[in-house]
């Protein structure tokens, strides 16, 4: 791809900033505290004013940063968002997962497609949305904890709505070779707790055997799934077009000949409207309530079943008029629109009223993987990009 010189050092910059993102293992669940520390000195060296939201214990953090506008014509103001959290890594990468190389125009690393690339960008041109007469702010919102169920934004987007922040255009750059998505389904994750009795194998009736009763648990669920296949929309915009129901891991026992005390059973639902949720959850409810668990405690009255929800994480809706969708376009020239099966922070952003779209540079098929890399052209597209954000944010 063909880059003017101004570009060309930006996008120079840009693989640097990229480089150095990539050396902090920010894996979900982690202190990702250097990194936000390094995104916000860059801010604060332009003069843009931040703040932060955390978890708990403070060593998971979300940035919000403003380059103001100098001058106001009533447009929109703009946020950038990304998360900041990658998947954790496996040993069969035939790089460091944590230190960028680049190979035949491809820059390799864990995050480096999704979705540190996009952040790079936007730090990499923030200098520029600094110096230029914007007529509308630029904000920059950087989460943690996206990949398990968007754990942080919901904490920014609390702070957003008290400082009046409930409008404007939101561009989430999660890797979708800059193109637009606009809509996607839920994420509801859950992990549910059994705690039975423990005892010897050879009387079973004298113990209450968790994982037998997270199997039956497992099976109402195989028979909610067919359920779902029934309810599907017929305007449905999703392939598959019903909600998805899976299984994603059980856990429990510690020999052959103990019953088995303990069990877990992780699971989730990609619902297409928001009352396929409640409906699994409230017949999953009843099931345990009035099933499983009398007949637990039968024998052991200290029996139990807990759910703990990870995440309900609401789906991102395709909306017929969509600012941030026509911004988008008329930057690019492209006026297709999809949907994608993955999650995003996106819905979160549109709950509040702030149209928001979803477009960044690299493909979704690189993520998550193992040897997971961006196509350098990807990182030019996406500054040309921010470069048309600047030409619709100027007066002369």
């Amino acid at each position: 791809m063909n880059i003017n010189n101004n570009l060309q050092s930006l996008y120079e910059n840009s693989i640097k900033i990229l480089t150095d993102l990539i050396s902090f293992k920010t894996i979900s669940g982690e202190d990702n505290s250097s990194l936000i520390d390094y995104c916000d000195d860059i801010f604060k060296s332009l003069g843009a004013s931040s703040f932060r939201t955390y978890d708990q214990d403070k060593k998971r953090v979300n940035l919000f940063a403003t380059i103001k506008a100098k001058k106001q014509n009533g447009k929109s103001p703009l946020i950038l968002s990304g998360h900041t959290d990658v998947v954790p890594v496996s040993k069969s990468w035939s790089t460091d997962p944590f230190k960028a190389t680049i190979k035949e125009g491809k820059l390799y690393g864990r995050g480096s497609c999704d979705m540190k690339g996009f952040i790079a960008c936007t730090l990499a041109y923030a200098p520029i949305y600094s110096k230029v007469n914007l007529d509308r702010d630029i904000n920059f919102s950087f989460t943690f904890d996206e990949e398990t169920a968007c754990q942080g934004a919901p904490i920014l987007i609390k702070e957003l709505q008290k400082r009046g922040i409930k409008n404007g255009i939101c561009i989430v750059g999660e890797p979708t070779n800059m193109k637009i998505i606009d809509g996607h389904k839920g994420c509801y994750e859950y992990t549910t707790h059994f705690k039975g009795l423990a005892g010897h194998g050879s009387a079973p009736h004298k113990g209450v055997n968790a994982v037998e009763f997270a199997s039956k648990f497992i099976s109402k669920l195989l028979q909610l799934r067919e359920e779902l296949k029934k309810r599907t929309p017929k305007d449905s915009i999703f392939d598959p077009p019903f909600t998805t129901l899976q299984i994603g891991g059980i856990s429990g026992g510690i020999a052959r000949n103990v019953i088995a005390d303990k069990c877990r059973v992780d699971w989730e639902l990609r619902p297409v409207v928001k009352e396929d949720g409640i409906f699994v959850n409230n017949e999953m409810d009843k099931y345990v309530n009035e099933i499983l668990l009398p007949e637990m405690k039968k024998v052991f009255p200290g029996s139990s079943i807990e759910k703990e929800i990870v995440g309900e994480i609401i789906g991102f809706n395709r909306e017929k008029k969509s600012d941030a969708c026509e911004l988008v376009s008329s930057i690019t020239g492209d006026n297709s629109r999809s949907v994608v099966s993955f999650g995003t922070e996106a819905g979160l952003f549109q709950e509040i009223g702030i149209s928001t779209v979803v477009c960044g540079p690299g493909s979704i098929e690189q993520a998550h993987k193992v040897d997971e890399y961006i196509n350098l052209d990807e990182l030019k597209k996406c500054l040309k990009f921010l470069e048309g954000i600047k030409d619709k944010s100027i007066f002369n």
